[in-house]
């Protein structure tokens, strides 16, 4: 075994047996390059990615290429879902020299781990020319990969500290972003450009948004098209519930066969959204059945949640989840193979390799059919077969930013549909983080074995704090609150740009090249963006100013972006309409004109409160006027107010 057999990371631990001498990231294999003046080959994958582990059956598990790499390379492996730090430096850096990136990720870097060169997935043949030229090269020409290395990270570094352009964000940008959607959505399968095609719940939860401000009724077309498209086709688990990672083809069929936690987070949200604005019981069944697939198969003891699902062995991808007709034959009775057709498509011929069936619901199968009982006892039919398999690699590490994020989206989910079993389930997870990812040396990143480890990215405090402030919504329960505000402190000390605004991404280390700050939404909202909405909820829930001060601020640096790309500013565009229209709608069931609390957003709420400065804090506090009662108590304090709005179904979009 090599030193990869003492980490903890599930990744890693794939490669332990490798005869490659891998060490893990740190000082260690810094020190050995340094010592003998080698080039350190850099290689960055996860757990659950299919290609990382083709390239270790064809690369990483031979002994000729590992001869290569351990006589002329110091060779470093991380997993990127553990060190998002090192793997964002990095994968800037090789989309800036070759146009693209993703995983795995293959990089040469000098011994003070500067890039010089990098690509992505390499065949063992090819791989193998690739490590004799950098080492002729690091032989022969090494001053000019180094001075090539410094002026890359100077452009990088240059890049990440650039201030993006700042604007007044107003109505306009809600119209431009609506008419970018429109230009890029596909009419016949939705979703957004072409092949492959990935969920993008912030752009649906924008759409509900913009059509919620009476810009346009289109919006809600395009948004309810995608969700329904994506919850007919093979990308949707039909039988177990939640998404797989990305569909290949344009029609939402074929998936990339892992599961993660964050796009179910993110989707669930997306659905109970649509649900809240349309009243369709479908949208409410797919974010219940996603988020119930994660009570099932994500949810660990302890109540963290786990990372992912991969897409199963090489070779083998997504055989957990087809089907041969000669399978449904056997196991089926002639009414459950002929409803196996109707609803799924099932068939001789399949519509995957091999004559394999992906189930899915065809075009002209009416979707409200599968949540019929006789297609329901049809899948829980052919789940218990499948359970039986051999079931996907699962990923067991917990991450706080992640479970931050489902933290969110099942107490979200358990407020609007009154399911108190996913408000348990998000409190359970709330309670973990505050017991073991919440030390008294900081907000760690990873758990694992009993192990934390890793100091929290700016990803970890922002989503964390999105999970706690609407489980705090959904429970009243106040200590989820001095939590949040304990971790926006922290976040505040730790990242905040005091010099620019904004928040770095990772705290200052020596072993980064770069700090860096990330302001575009990709497959996870941008934190500085998602940071908008928590402090004006803050704000919103104490009156503290600062709060609002900084939500201001955010917007500000964001400003440009949210204006000009709408589809990478979608969470700050959420977050203005937040500001600018509020949240949350009361509804008292038989209540009077006089007992009704309406739009607690604005001017933070109940009629007839009034703002009054504290000078000598500089913060806001609440006075009640005359008219301020509610069943005839006299309303002085916020707390009153968040009381009284949870006493009724407080719908938030």
């Amino acid at each position: 075994m090599n030193r990869l057999h003492l980490e903890k990371s599930p990744y890693l631990l794939q490669h332990q047996h490798n005869p490659v001498d891998w060490y893990p990231w740190g000082k260690e294999a810094f020190a050995k390059a340094q010592l003998e003046n080698k080039p350190i080959f850099l290689s960055i994958g996860y757990s659950t990615c299919y290609w990382c582990h083709v390239m270790e059956k064809d690369s990483f598990e031979h002994q000729d290429l590992a001869q290569v790499l351990n006589q002329n390379f110091i060779s470093i492996k991380v997993d990127r879902e553990e060190r998002p730090d090192v793997d964002r430096i990095y994968m800037d850096a090789v989309s800036a020299m070759t146009g693209h990136g993703g995983w795995p990720m293959s990089v040469f870097l000098t011994p003070d781990q500067k890039p010089f060169y990098g690509g992505t997935f390499f065949w063992k043949a090819t791989f193998i020319k690739l490590l004799e030229k950098v080492t002729e090269l690091w032989t022969n020409d090494r001053a000019s990969l180094v001075e090539s290395a410094a002026k890359l990270c100077q452009y990088l570094q240059d890049i990440s500290q650039e201030e993006l352009q700042k604007v007044t964000p107003n109505d306009d940008a809600f119209r431009r972003a609506f008419r970018i959607f429109e230009r890029s959505f596909d009419p016949d399968w939705g979703g957004f450009g072409k092949a492959p095609k990935f969920p993008a719940a912030q752009s649906i939860r924008l759409l509900l948004r913009i059509y919620q401000r009476g810009n346009s009724r289109r919006s809600l077309e395009i948004a309810e098209k995608t969700l329904e498209s994506m919850a007919r086709g093979g990308i949707y688990d039909q039988l177990g519930g939640g998404f797989h990672r990305y569909a290949v083809d344009e029609k939402w069929q074929v998936p990339h066969f892992e599961k993660m936690l964050y796009d179910n987070a993110l989707l669930a949200r997306a659905y109970t959204e649509a649900y809240l604005l349309t009243n369709k019981n479908a949208y409410k069944q797919i974010s219940r059945q996603t988020l119930h697939y994660v009570q099932t198969k994500m949810t660990s003891p302890k109540g963290g949640f786990y990372s992912a699902e991969d897409a199963g062995d090489v070779g083998l991808e997504g055989q957990t989840y087809l089907w041969k007709w000669h399978e449904l034959e056997a196991n089926l009775s002639a009414e459950e193979l002929k409803l196996a057709v109707e609803v799924f498509g099932a068939s001789c011929e399949g519509n995957f390799e091999h004559n394999q069936n992906i189930l899915l619901l065809p075009q002209g199968v009416l979707w409200e059919k599968s949540f019929s009982p006789e297609v329901s006892q049809l899948k829980e039919k052919l789940l218990t077969l499948r359970n039986k398999r051999e079931q996907p690699h699962l990923d067991d590490k917990i991450l706080t930013s992640w479970n931050g994020l489902m933290i969110n989206a099942l107490a979200y989910a358990g407020r609007i549909f009154n399911q108190q079993d996913f408000i348990d389930s998000a409190s359970a997870a709330a309670k973990f983080a505050a017991e073991h990812l919440i030390t008294a040396s900081g907000l760690k990143r990873r758990f694992r074995e009993g192990q934390v480890d890793f100091s929290a990215t700016i990803d970890d405090y922002v989503y964390l704090i999105y999970g706690l402030l609407e489980l705090f919504l959904a429970t009243n329960h106040w200590p989820w609150l001095e939590v949040a505000e304990k971790l926006y402190q922290l976040q505040d000390e730790n990242l905040w740009d005091v010099k620019n605004g904004g928040y770095f991404y990772e705290e200052h280390s020596e072993n980064l090249v770069i700090r860096s700050k990330e302001y575009h939404d990709g497959a996870q909202p941008s934190a500085n963006q998602i940071a908008i909405e928590n402090s004006y909820r803050l704000f919103q829930i104490t009156g503290k100013l600062a709060y609002l001060k900084r939500a201001e601020e955010l917007i500000e640096s964001i400003s440009g972006l949210m204006v000009a790309s709408p589809q990478a500013g979608a969470s700050s565009l959420i977050a203005f309409d937040f500001l600018q229209c509020g949240g949350f709608y009361i509804k008292a069931p038989q209540a009077t004109s006089a007992e009704i609390i309406a739009d607690l957003n604005k001017a933070l709420g109940l009629s007839g409160v009034v703002f009054k400065t504290n000078e000598a804090t500089a913060d806001f506090e609440l006075c009640a006027k005359d008219s301020c009662l509610y069943k005839g108590q006299e309303i002085k304090e916020l707390k009153q107010l968040v009381s009284l709005r949870n006493q009724y179904q407080a719908e938030l979009i």
